[in-house]
C-alpha cells in the first residue's frame, strides 16, 4: 500500500477506497471514526477535529496497519485490543469473546433492577470481565465473583477490573466439576455462557469463526443447554432463597430455557427481547 497520508482528510479517503471490496458503508464509517479517534488520541477528550488537521508520520503508520488488519477480516476490538462496554473500557484477545449489544442489555436489566442491592453476585463464565466490571461500576453495594474455566481468561478480567478501578474478585473453575465451598453465597447470578449450537456455524460471520474462540460460543446440537443446566444445579447450593438469576440466550430456546428453569423450581420467570425484537435474556426467582 503505498499511500501519502497527511490530514485526517486522508485518512478518510484511504480507509474507503481500502475497504470498499470488504466491508458495507455503514461498517466503514464506524471504523474510520474508530479509528481515527483512537488513532488521534481525542477519543476522550471529546475534542472537535478538522478534516485538514495534520496527522505524524507515526499516526499514519499505525492507520495502515489497522486497515491492512481489517481487510483480514480481522475485528477491529481486536486490532485495537480494546472496547467500549457500558461505558467501560475493555481489553480484549483472542483469548476472550468480543462484548456484544445485547450482553449490554442483559447488563442494563439487572441494574436497573437492583441498583440498591448489597450484596454477592457471581458471573459465570466471565470472559474478559465486561458483565462483571459493569456491574461493580454501577452497583456499588455488591460484591462481585467472575468464574471461568481459561486461565488467560481470568488474567485478562483482572486487568481490566484494574483499569475501571472496580473491586471483583475472579476464580478459575470448571462448572461441570465446581466445588461451592469455593464461592459465597449470592443473591444474583448471572451467566452469558455458550449457547450457539454447532449446526449454527453455516450463518455466522466468517471473521466471528476465524478469530473469537470457538469453545467460548458453542455447544452440542444433541445439548444445546448443556452450561445453563450446570449453572443452575451450582445455583442450588450458592443462590440465596429468592435470589434471582439472569441469563443472555439463544434467540431460538426461550421456551426450552423456561421448561428447564421451571424445572429446577423457579417461579417469576420472564422471557425478554432485545432492541431488535430477539428473545435473548431470561431472568427467574428461586422459590424459597
Amino acid at each position: 500500500m503505498c499511500v501519502n497520508i497527511q490530514t485526517i482528510k486522508d485518512i478518510r479517503f484511504l480507509l474507503a477506497s481500502e475497504l470498499k471490496e470488504i466491508y458495507g458503508q455503514p461498517e466503514i464509517g464506524a471504523y474510520t471514526n474508530i479509528i481515527i479517534k483512537t488513532t488521534i488520541d481525542i477519543s476522550r477528550l471529546h475534542q472537535p477535529y478538522s478534516p485538514e488537521q495534520t496527522v505524524t508520520i507515526e499516526q499514519a503508520k499505525r492507520v495502515i496497519e489497522i486497515c491492512n488488519e481489517l481487510k483480514t477480516g480481522k475485528p477491529i476490538q481486536y486490532i485495537l485490543g480494546e472496547t467500549s462496554f457500558y461505558d467501560c473500557i475493555i481489553r480484549v484477545n483472542n483469548s476472550t469473546l468480543i462484548p456484544r449489544p445485547e450482553t449490554e442489555e442483559l447488563v442494563d436489566l439487572i441494574i436497573r433492577e437492583n441498583r440498591e442491592y448489597q450484596g454477592g453476585i457471581i458471573d459465570i463464565g466471565t470472559g474478559s470481565g465486561c458483565i462483571a466490571i459493569a456491574l461493580a461500576a454501577n452497583i456499588p453495594g455488591s460484591v462481585i465473583t467472575g468464574i471461568d474455566i481459561s486461565d488467560k481468561a481470568i488474567s485478562l478480567a483482572q486487568e481490566n477490573a484494574l483499569l475501571n478501578n472496580v473491586a471483583v474478585s475472579f476464580l478459575q473453575s470448571d462448572i461441570f466439576n465446581f466445588d461451592p465451598a469455593t464461592v459465597n453465597k449470592a443473591g444474583i447470578i448471572v451467566s452469558n455462557p455458550p449457547y450457539v449450537t454447532i449446526s449454527e456455524k453455516t450463518y455466522m460471520s466468517k471473521n466471528v469463526l476465524a478469530f473469537e474462540p470457538q469453545s467460548a460460543l458453542f455447544v452440542p446440537d444433541s445439548n444445546p443447554l448443556i452450561y445453563y443446566n450446570a449453572i443452575l444445579k451450582i445455583a442450588e447450593n450458592i443462590l440465596l432463597p429468592d435470589g434471582r438469576v439472569y441469563f443472555e440466550i439463544n434467540e431460538t430456546m426461550g421456551q426450552s430455557m423456561l421448561h428447564l428453569i421451571e424445572s429446577f423450581g423457579y417461579s417469576l420467570i420472564e422471557i425478554m427481547s432485545d432492541i431488535n425484537g430477539k428473545e435473548r435474556i431470561i431472568k427467574a426467582t428461586k422459590n424459597v
